[in-house]
């Protein structure tokens, strides 16, 4: 029988809660405080706990903090008497499943323990190790490309990330790798024939996100219905205007706990919050599992082996472009650019080289014009200034103190002049 510790400094709470919430199958337990709270549930372990806000010596608010400290995969769900939500989306911001307003529904209690078990029995089931969870962590070694240490600690991330049920907000520039984190994440289902539903929100119409996303009386449309028992990927999420995003609270009120959610912006959502454009409780209800991707400038030691990624994985007419190879010049040049574009743009750049080339090795000069016209790259003009030593060092630089990298673009640059 599934059982829920009640946290709550009037008893006559906890008659009222023991006779509304036994009958439906749960088993209860009470505690007046949050530390015999804390106390009895390393002692006992519960599936669920329901607290009161507003306690002494230890508030719900710390008590949750402890317990996600204890066991990430506790499940609280807070109680408040305060007319406003700010202190119920406090609580979602340290990792509460939901929280209750006083005086609350019994229906909507009841509804808020049967959803959190649900998310309870995930987290633990999916706990235990097996072949479910040796697929998302090679997917994620595999997918995720490159030795830097930014790249080690996503892919560190990512696995965890692949054995919680909690949502996941992806945040990173354009080009980053989202989609392909969300992607991993969604192999870490059950089924691998689980439903993958991607929404775009920035391009997405307010009728059909009204229509997909939210339904009719917060039971969510049908693509959170069609994302049932898989993943919902909502991309660019700060695109939703404040109204629907009101609305989709309620909607992840009630439907989240059925499906895996993942975010992505491309924004400071945070910031976005503070300047009042974006809702706060929904911030917190999707950042439970926040994720910065690293752009591609920061793990430019990633490059090398992401070429050999890329092009091993394009079509040549020619030959097998497993067999391709940049020279040290080509990789340089590669490694100093600034890539705006990040993964995207490097992708397609040697995609681009490596299906059209006619011969396997490619140099400096098959790149395009504009991985070379870098702000922070050497130019010929130094050299002919007489500043060659200062070229040289800054040539240098921009290859990472690769000094035979620095020397094959040193004589190709050189050479141009003839």
């Amino acid at each position: 029988m599934p059982s829920v510790l009640i946290v709550d400094d009037l008893l006559s709470i906890h008659e009222m809660l023991d006779a509304v919430i036994q009958p439906t199958g749960f088993a209860t337990a009470f505690a007046t405080d949050g530390e015999k709270a804390l106390a009895r549930y390393k002692a006992e372990k519960f599936d669920l706990v329901l607290a009161d806000i507003d306690m002494k010596p230890m508030d719900g608010i710390t008590l949750l903090k402890q317990l996600k400290l204890y066991d990430p995969t506790a499940v609280v769900i807070i109680m408040t008497a305060y007319a406003s939500t700010e202190s119920a989306i406090q609580a979602l911001k340290f990792g509460a499943f939901d929280y209750l307003q006083k005086p609350f529904r019994v229906d909507e209690l009841i509804a808020t323990l049967k959803r959190g078990l649900e998310l309870r029995l995930f987290a633990t089931t999916n706990r235990a190790p097996g072949p479910a969870k040796a697929q998302p962590a090679a997917d994620a070694t595999s997918r995720l490309v490159g030795d830097s240490p930014p790249n080690r600690k996503l892919v560190q991330q990512v696995k965890k990330l692949a054995a919680a049920r909690n949502p996941v907000l992806l945040q990173g520039e354009p080009g980053s790798g989202k989609s392909t984190v969300a992607e991993i994440l969604h192999a870490a289902g059950e089924s691998p024939t689980s439903p993958f539903v991607r929404i775009d929100c920035a391009l997405s119409t307010e009728p059909d996100l009204r229509t997909g996303l939210l339904g009719q009386g917060g039971a969510g449309g049908e693509w959170v219905k069609q994302a049932k028992g898989g993943t919902l990927l909502l991309q660019h999420i700060q695109a939703l205007a404040l109204p629907l995003q009101a609305e989709l609270v309620s909607v992840l009120r009630n439907t989240a706990h059925s499906f895996r959610l993942v975010c992505t912006t491309n924004v400071d959502l945070e910031k976005l919050v503070e300047e009042g454009g974006f809702s706060d409780e929904l911030f917190y209800r999707i950042a439970a599992l926040p994720v910065l991707l690293p752009p591609l400038r920061e793990r430019a030691a990633d490059i090398p082996q992401l070429v050999q990624f890329f092009s091993a994985r394009t079509a040549n007419p020619f030959f097998d472009t497993s067999s391709v190879e940049f020279t040290a010049d080509a990789l340089a040049v590669l490694g100093a650019y600034h890539w705006p574009g990040n993964l995207t743009e490097l992708h397609q750049v040697v995609s681009k080289i490596a299906a059209s080339s006619d011969a396997r090795v490619i140099t400096s000069q098959q790149l395009p014009m504009r991985v070379h016209e870098l702000k922070d790259w050497p130019t010929l003009s130094d050299y002919l200034a007489g500043q060659q030593k200062q070229y040289t060092d800054r040539v240098l630089r921009a290859c990472h103190n690769d000094k035979a990298a620095a020397a094959k673009v040193l004589a190709v640059d050189v050479g141009k002049l003839g």
